[in-house]
């Protein structure tokens, strides 16, 4: 196998506009099947996105001998079924984030993962692969910026559509589920640790009930990290990790844009000059598709395993516990 053959279970807007373009430019990889419980609108996507077969039951596509791995984009709470219904097919699994509601739900998900040693199984933190995302860490390892002690984060846009699934309580819908869960992964992955413990903060919209609005802290041991959340504020996105003697500042860390260059600022207290990085234009989600696949075919290990995404649903979790009983818990 010199490509692997992936089927897309959904026709969700993140993989009709962002995912599935992204892994047609992956040199090892390619898209063969999308699926829908409704085959009209299954047909239609495929059409639109020239794939070769549409199938009107997630179950068909799984079922089909010739995809090797699938591609996950549905509703929150189906991420974890439909996740382990493709592991017993024996299909590799790329699952969108959060692969689960809780860490309970998470755990499931490793055991089943555990009885199909041979298959890979990632969670889609697309972010991460970015080279402005490798640069920053690289430049946080290497002490660029001194100590690195605190991180601050926002990510928002504004949706109020009650027939949006993020709008949805019951099914995992919420500002700290959708967005605030990029945070809490690039907290981890700069300071390369757990938070000791957190504490969550939320306004709940009365009509969703969801989080319409979420700040969380995070204390990784004297080191913090604060964040806050939107799905009712204007749209904005912007990282600032700082050290004893330096920051960098990432303006575009979520939705780095595939088609022109992003940048990173890196500020030297002792040079007294604040840095430009450019980047060329790159396609997170084509890198995303290729280290994937690259696991796939030469039987490596993923970029980013799936106890790394219990971890960060078990931050999660407790965050959201946090803001619901007004006090700071241990993580």
């Amino acid at each position: 196998m010199k490509t692997v053959r992936i089927g897309v279970l959904s026709t969700a807007k993140i993989g009709r506009t962002k995912v599935i373009p992204g892994m047609r430019q992956a040199s090892n990889c390619e898209v063969t099947a999308i699926a829908s419980r409704d085959e009209d609108r299954a047909r239609r996507a495929a059409l639109e996105l020239n794939i070769p077969k549409a199938y009107g039951s997630y179950e068909d596509l799984l079922g089909d001998p010739d995809i090797d791995a699938v591609y996950i984009p549905l509703p929150n709470h189906l991420h974890t079924p439909w996740a382990k219904a493709a592991l017993e097919a024996g299909k590799h699994v790329l699952c969108e984030k959060p692969v689960a509601l809780t860490s309970d739900e998470a755990q499931t998900l490793l055991d089943a993962a555990a009885e199909h040693p041979k298959l890979k199984i990632m969670e889609a933190f697309m972010y991460r692969f970015h080279p402005q995302w490798i640069k920053t860490a690289e430049l946080v390892r290497s002490g660029a910026i001194g100590e690195t002690t605190a991180i601050q984060s926002f990510f928002s846009y504004y949706n109020d559509d009650p027939a949006n699934i993020r709008n949805m309580a019951d099914i995992g819908g919420g500002g700290l589920m959708d967005i605030g869960c990029y945070s809490i992964s690039l907290s981890r992955l700069i300071f390369d640790s757990e938070p000791e413990r957190v504490a969550g903060f939320s306004d709940i919209d009365p009509e969703f009930n969801t989080d319409r609005l979420f700040s969380g802290m995070m204390d990784f041991g004297g080191r913090i990290s604060s964040f806050t959340c939107s799905t009712q504020l204007t749209p904005y996105q912007q990282v600032d990790i700082f050290g004893t003697t330096g920051r960098i500042q990432i303006p575009i860390p979520f939705n780095a844009p595939p088609d022109r260059p992003c940048i990173i600022l890196l500020q030297d207290d002792a040079a007294g000059v604040i840095e430009t990085i450019t980047f060329d234009a790159y396609d997170q989600y084509a890198i995303q598709a290729e280290l994937f696949a690259e696991a796939i075919l030469e039987n490596t290990d993923v970029p980013t395993p799936l106890s790394d995404a219990f971890d960060n649903m078990h931050v999660l979790e407790t965050l959201a516990r946090s803001a619901r009983l007004g006090e700071w818990l241990a993580c």
